[in-house]
């Protein structure tokens, strides 16, 4: 188990999420949630219009620097 893992989050509890690049590739739920309460993860394609939203549970992720 990594760091980030050690304590994860509790995924999907919020609906709009700002990531960085340094999250990229950005997945839903992201690394530091637990899936264990999620939907599948899924990658989501944010680098071109640097603003996406997961297709299972709606939440917003937008991309800045």
């Amino acid at each position: 188990m990594t760091a980030a893992n050690a304590h994860p989050t509790q995924a999907n509890a919020e609906q709009r999420y700002t990531v960085t690049r340094a999250d990229l590739p950005l997945s839903c739920p992201l690394p530091s949630m637990a899936l264990w309460n999620s939907h599948p993860r899924v990658y989501l394609p944010i680098e071109a219009e640097r603003e996406c939203q997961c297709p299972y549970c709606g939440a917003h992720y937008t991309l800045v620097d």
